[in-house]
């Protein structure tokens, strides 16, 4: 089965096309700036890269330029679009209603609409996505496969914000928790690694990037995460301010006199590393401006660092123990120090790492750093998000015959 995933954004379509029997990535690509000017990016395994400016005025047109490339000559790897078994959409929010993966029918479809608020920088290009792809390819299973959908074993106590409950029965306020099926995947990739069932393990899985969020998963179930409502919670991010005293909020429209969207510009796009140092969002340039003494740019550091220990100690008083502890994501998988700085002084938990094995590292590979004695394992795996995708996809293509 040849599955198509795709991840919608705001202005660029991510894709990549995978051979399920093999689980090779046939080719893989980026349109970006789409209703601006449009570039696409174009890998086919074995061929040079492929790019080129061209003129992308909407997702139809992206889409319907990721089937062209597919078909190409040159740059393709399939004859027709009949070899496209199934399509697999990542979909950010999934609400209280899309708790698992799903084929998208029309129902669904009206439903993603109703709930475009929850997350309005994720959801509207998601749902541009499916519509697109159902234009051009009629009959072509459509799945959605949900970032939220991994924390629906949440216990109420875990979701349920304490404010009047009526906000959640009647606005869905509650946790719901992001970057779901990066968990889910290094989670289970951690447990093949250590030859146990994942049901035997309790896991925390540090997505660190520029979103970030913590998951701890206690015998294959995502009991809780540091992302909340929105991906705004948790710890310090690239732009993203994560958890602080929600009364600074009201404070700085009142007192300040702020509108809501300044707030909200700041708290989103203007606090994190960037807001902190005063540096960059990117945390290569912040720890670069620390190493040459930029102070701000090391209390950025340490304050991400502090709010992860935060979460590892206490999803670890949640579940009663700790078996193993992952690092995935941009700045989980390539930044030895900030895995250093987290596993430093966690010795009474049962966590040590081997800082040789951890500084010599390889980027984008797999690797165990745990010291000799160590009793909580510490892993490195890349995350592969659009595996998952595609996997969730070839399965329900497959009952949906």
């Amino acid at each position: 089965m040849k599955i198509l995933v795709i991840n919608s954004g705001s202005s660029s379509l991510k894709y990549q096309f995978i051979d399920m029997e093999t689980n090779d990535v046939l080719a893989k690509g980026l349109c970006e700036r789409i209703g601006i000017d449009g570039v696409i990016t174009h890998k086919k395994s074995g061929a040079e890269d492929y790019k080129k400016e061209v003129d992308l005025k909407s997702h139809d047109e992206a889409i319907q330029l990721v089937l062209s490339m597919l078909q190409d000559d040159t740059y393709g790897v399939i004859k027709s679009i009949d070899e496209i078994d199934a399509v697999g959409h990542r979909i950010a929010h999934g609400g209280e209603k899309l708790k698992e993966s799903a084929v998208i029918k029309d129902e669904d479809l009206e439903y993603l609409y109703s709930i475009q608020n929850l997350a309005p920088l994720h959801v509207p290009p998601a749902i541009k996505g499916i519509e697109a792809c159902r234009k051009l390819m009629d009959g072509v299973p459509q799945v959605g496969v949900f970032d939220t959908s991994f924390y629906s074993t949440m216990e109420p106590e875990s979701y349920v914000y304490p404010l009047p409950y009526e906000l959640y029965e009647e606005h869905q306020i509650r946790r719901y928790g992001f970057h779901g099926t990066s968990h889910r995947y290094v989670a289970s990739r951690a447990a093949e690694m250590l030859g146990k069932d994942i049901k035997d393990l309790k896991i925390i899985t540090c997505h660190l990037g520029n979103g970030s969020s913590i998951t701890a998963v206690d015998h294959g179930k995502a009991v809780d995460t540091s992302m909340g409502f929105m991906p705004n919670g948790g710890i310090l991010m690239g732009t993203r301010c994560g958890d602080i005293d929600p009364s600074i909020l009201p404070y700085m429209v009142n007192a300040l006199g702020m509108s809501g969207e300044e707030v909200e510009t700041i708290i989103n796009k203007k606090s994190g590393l960037l807001g902190v140092s005063g540096v960059s969002s990117d945390a290569r340039n912040v720890r670069e401006a620390a190493a040459q003494g930029n102070e701000r740019a090391r209390l950025a550091e340490k304050i991400l660092v502090h709010g992860i220990k935060k979460h590892i100690g206490s999803y670890v008083a949640e579940m009663n123990g700790l078996d193993c502890i992952v690092f995935t994501a941009g700045l989980g998988e390539n930044s030895a120090d900030v895995r250093e700085w987290v596993c430093e002084n966690m010795d009474y938990l049962g966590i040590q790492m081997d800082n040789e094995k951890n500084a010599s590292a390889p980027r984008g590979q797999e690797a165990d750093v745990t010291a000799e004695g160590g009793k909580v394992k510490v892993l490195v795996i890349p995350t592969n998000e659009e595996y998952m995708i595609a996997l969730d996809t070839a399965t329900l293509a497959a009952q949906d015959k």
